[in-house]
């Protein structure tokens, strides 16, 4: 892989700073378009953050229709409209096809590579480069992209200077810093004059107040429980007020009535700081906004298919077959394992004490742990430890219909560095590949433009 000259190049260049997901796929299809692109990546090598999604597997976009796909982003949603309209999935999976790579539908629409291997994604997006000619610098950071009159004239890299009509930027978020998500791009386009949405981690465990008791059930994974987030202390919580339906991004139009702020069905764990597993993962967005406002908590159900009545039926059915039997072994038939001793503390009632002597407010305070299992919430993990990265450039400054920005001519944008995020699902990478193809091609329509308009 060549260096960078310390002299400006071709002033028709497109220079593309970033080889993820979203730069490669720019970089390729501006090539393929006719342009001269020049790729560069800070790392060793191209498409490290490929390599580690979907836990190695990729898990590359999913069949939700357009609709329900459009609504895992959230509010910002619309923005991928026009790039979803010009390459979508379909789009993809042919293009993946004539570059190797077969693919397969999982769980959840959940589509990967036949293969299981994300390698082979990362792979066949290098051959796209290479079969469309573009030059790739590798081991080459971006100081600055050099503008003029709100002009793009280039970029200043740390071996040199390279002249250029346009610039991609496609530099990603700021998680995963060993893969080069530093947030580099963020001042650079700062620096340009553009507005950066703050930065917030998504799909990221969460810290509670009470490690202790967390770390005391560390380890314990929960299928088919309701974890419902509420903006107030734990102690205000009532168990009455967890909703019965699910709601969240993607899931409801609707917004729950206050103080809760999402509620999912499905599967979390304990961890030794908190919580983490799929629903929380999905609802952390959500509870790391409402922490700027005051006090957030979340409340686990853990037997939402029971009402309270039910439940209190189910506890007295126990209780009368098995009189003589220590509360202790009566929770095993209810819990996991590890959670019986951390749960015979939280309803305070003796291990050892007989179930026909357990009196009625005692039962009461089971059926209502069992319920609504509360913490408080401190914080989540930081930034880096975070799947997604939330906020980014302001969406305001940006023209879906081609990724380029509306105050600088020449400059264009895809991928994790704009204000977009998602749900986990595949929808985080196609977002990646659409917004990275149409950048490519408009960046590579405009340069047409320029040599036209100059002859």
């Amino acid at each position: 892989m060549k260096k960078p000259s310390n002299h400006f190049s071709d002033c028709e260049n497109i220079v593309v700073i970033g080889g993820g997901a979203s730069g490669m796929m720019a970089a390729g299809r501006a090539a393929e378009m006719g342009a001269k692109v020049i790729l560069l990546e800070k790392m060793e090598r191209l498409g490290k953050k490929i390599l580690i999604t979907g836990k190695n597997r990729c898990n590359l976009t999913n069949t939700k229709p357009l609709k329900d796909f459009i609504a895992m982003y959230g509010v910002n949603g619309r923005f991928l409209y026009p790039s979803f309209r010009h390459f979508f999935r379909d789009a993809l999976l042919d293009f993946l096809k004539q570059h190797g790579v077969e693919t397969k539908t999982e769980r959840g629409g959940r589509i990967f590579p036949a293969s299981d291997k994300a390698g082979d994604v990362a792979n066949a997006l290098k051959r796209y480069l290479n079969n469309h000619g573009v030059e790739i610098h590798a081991q080459t950071g971006v100081k600055k992209i050099m503008i003029r009159e709100k002009q793009v004239l280039g970029v200043q890299t740390t071996s040199g200077h390279i002249r250029a009509a346009a610039v991609i930027l496609a530099t990603g978020g700021a998680t995963y810093p060993k893969t080069g998500s530093t947030g580099d791009g963020y001042k650079m386009v700062a620096d340009a004059g553009h507005s950066i949405v703050p930065l917030r981690p998504a799909l990221v465990p969460l810290i509670v107040d009470d490690i202790r008791r967390a770390k005391s059930m560390q380890g314990v994974g929960l299928r088919n429980v309701r974890l419902t987030a509420f903006q107030c202390p734990a102690q205000e919580i009532s168990s009455v007020s967890i909703p019965c339906m699910e709601y969240g991004r993607g899931l409801s139009h609707k917004r729950p009535r206050p103080p809760v702020i999402e509620s999912r069905l499905g599967e979390m764990m304990f961890t030794h700081f908190g919580i983490g597993g799929p629903i929380t993962l999905l609802m952390s967005l959500s509870v790391v906004d409402a922490l700027k406002n005051g006090k957030v908590s979340v409340a686990i159900d853990l037997k939402p298919a029971l009402s309270r009545e039910q439940l209190r039926n189910r506890l007295q059915r126990e209780f009368d077959h098995s009189g003589k039997r220590h509360y202790k072994n009566i929770l095993m038939k209810l819990l996991p394992q590890k959670m019986v001793d951390p749960f015979v503390v939280i309803t305070n009632i003796s291990a050892d004490k007989p179930a026909h002597q357990i009196r009625s407010e005692e039962k009461e305070r089971i059926v209502q742990s069992l319920k609504s299992l509360c913490f408080n919430i401190q914080k989540p993990l930081p930034l880096s430890s975070a799947i997604v990265t939330a906020g980014g450039i302001s969406l305001g400054e940006i023209d879906p219909r081609t990724m380029g920005s509306r105050i600088i001519s020449g400059l264009y944008f895809c991928g994790e560095v704009m204000d977009i995020d998602a749900d986990t699902g595949g929808y985080n990478l196609q977002a990646a590949f659409s917004t990275g193809y149409l950048a490519g091609e408009s960046a590579a329509i405009f340069i047409k433009k320029s040599i036209l308009s100059e002859e």
